[in-house]
């Protein structure tokens, strides 16, 4: 099947051709013969059509390095020393909005700006050339004229500088006839030499896959992926800047366990060799956090990676951040407060209001229920109250497929009714409390109701973002639990935790009344971005490894 695209038509002088603005890659092709022009058409050269992007990107590589070879004969360094930019495009961008006809805009002490920044775009125009020059600020057109810069520059300019080159050029700022704020350049140097094609500039990275296994180029090419990551960097720092206000102690724990602890979750496993002992990487930072509880650190909290050995979705990656703090002397009531606060006061600083997209939905952060498992499955599940009475729920959770055997007591049956038939239908934030205690195997038990935790996990959008609880401190009632989770273990639980005999020693000197909390990083930026993947708020995910 034939590609083409129209030729562009003759235009008054003056004007630029359409084709002058595709960029430099595509002329590239024209002028290797990858199309052919035939007519008013500009066709893929028949032999060449069905090839691979991969095989297109090797061809421009060999043209590439052919360029290298020349500049090494002409004792040009295609990768060279460092040069001091004065200004960033964005204040180039700025100050050349201010310049009047005749007279350029230049820095405070009137010499021209110098600029470092990575060619994204080319275009040619007789006896002058536009690059887009793009730095960590933004974008910036710079105009260059052969009269300007010489004719040793302009040539050098247009033999050996491509798309993706990172260059320093000096020049003024101006407005053109258009309206846009240019440096007028009146020299550039190669700083070092780009040897693989960027994407095309009209459809940019459209393989998913290599957005997340070449992130550096999904950063270059894509202005929403860098501002979505700046946006993560600032919610960490608000929560950072949040905690530290309200007299938290930011602290770090190991990330080297001799015991998995501090959640239910599969482990990764590794050997120590000096020490000749197996260690596991951190599924969560808790037992250590209250430990330092009991040495009298009352308010602390740690921004932390950890590494679950599970599976991989668009809601969990095995290596994540999490933010986990502990209060004393409040408890799990005090703490949703908390945790209500820190959301809307993210949403109202990342995106200026309480509404906010997410997952297909408008999500009202100014919105925020408690709710038990039951009202939750009565509300979201459209299962009637009078159905989750004791001496109906093995009933109802079987018309549901949710699995009940005997020894189960009612509230995990009425929470694996929430986990089936309500969880997913959440929209607003909804705090779920009345958690079993089976399931909860570090939390306090409620002090009016001992068969349910003090403890609460936070919904929003059928996800969850938050979970806390008031922090077991009765040693004997965490030894107990222990126990049963280890024999879990043995049973072939692999996510049961183990005995941790120092932890339950460390409650013998006495916790003071505890509550802690855990938000997911991750989420939570994924939440206030509208990403629809984990995967597209961390930098690095973990990936199947490519095949050679």
């Amino acid at each position: 099947m034939e590609a083409f695209v129209r030729r562009a038509p003759l235009l008054p002088a003056g004007h630029f051709p359409g084709i002058l603005n595709l960029s430099r890659d595509f002329l590239w092709r024209v002028a290797t013969g990858y199309y052919l022009i035939s007519g008013d058409k500009i066709m893929v050269r028949p032999e060449l059509e069905n090839r691979t992007e991969e095989q297109n990107s090797s061809a421009e590589h060999e043209v590439r390095l052919e360029k290298i070879r020349a500049l090494r004969a002409q004792g040009i360094e295609p990768w060279g020393p460092s040069e001091r930019p004065t200004a960033t495009c964005k204040q180039v961008h700025d100050a050349a909005k201010t310049a009047t006809e005749g007279v350029d805009a230049c820095d405070a002490a009137g010499a021209p700006y110098s600029l470092i920044g990575r060619v994204m775009l080319i275009r040619e125009h007789g006896k002058a050339i536009f690059l887009s020059l793009q730095d960590t600020s933004g974008r910036l057109q710079v105009y260059i004229k052969e009269d300007q810069v010489g004719q040793q520059v302009f040539e050098f300019i247009k033999k050996f500088i491509d798309t993706g080159d990172i260059v320093w050029v000096s020049g003024t700022g101006f407005i053109t006839r258009t309206g846009e704020p240019t440096l007028r350049a009146f020299t550039l140097k190669l700083l070092s030499k780009c040897l693989l094609p960027l994407p095309e500039k009209f459809h940019g990275l459209a393989d998913i896959e290599i957005k997340y296994r070449q992130r550096y180029v999904d950063l270059m090419v894509s202005p929403e992926t860098r501002e979505r990551f700046a946006k993560r960097f600032q919610i960490i720092s608000s929560l950072r800047l949040f905690l530290d206000q309200q007299g938290y102690m930011e602290v770090e724990t190991p990330m080297l366990h001799p015991i998995p602890g501090g959640a239910a979750a599969r482990p990764f496993v590794t050997h120590h060799n000096a020490l000749d002992t197996e260690l596991f990487l951190r599924i969560a930072p808790e037992l250590y956090l209250k430990r330092l509880i009991v040495g009298g650190f009352e308010r602390v909290y740690e921004i932390n990676r950890s590494f679950r050995n599970e599976g991989i979705s668009t809601r969990h990656n095995p290596e994540f951040t999490m933010l986990e703090f502990y209060t004393a002397n409040r408890d799990y009531h005090f703490i949703m407060d908390f945790v209500t606060d820190i959301f809307q006061k993210l949403a109202l600083q990342v995106c200026g209001t309480l509404t906010v997209p997410f997952a297909g939905k408008m999500v009202n952060l100014g919105n925020f229920r408690r709710l038990s498992p039951a009202q939750a499955v009565a509300e979201f599940g459209g299962i009637p109250a009078e159905d989750l009475v004791a001496g109906r729920i093995d009933a109802t959770c079987a018309a549901h497929g949710v699995h009940a055997p005997a020894n189960m007591s009612y509230y995990q049956k009425v929470f694996g009714l929430f986990e089936k038939c309500a969880e997913s239908n959440i929209v607003d934030p909804v705090f779920i409390v009345d958690f079993p205690v089976e399931i909860s195997p570090l939390a306090r038990r409620d002090d009016k109701n001992p068969a349910i935790a003090a403890r609460f996990e936070m919904f929003i959008a059928g996800m969850e973002f938050s979970n806390g609880f008031n922090e077991l401190n009765d040693p004997h009632d965490q030894a107990a639990r222990f126990k049963e989770q280890a024999a879990a273990h043995e049973s072939g639980d692999a996510e049961a935790m183990r005995y941790d005999a120092d932890f339950v020693t460390a409650l013998e000197y006495g916790m003071p009344p505890t509550v802690g909390v855990g938000i997911g990083i991750d989420r939570l930026v994924m939440l206030l971005t509208n990403a629809p993947s984990i995967r597209d708020v961390i930098l690095f995910p973990t990936l199947r490894r490519k095949a050679e």
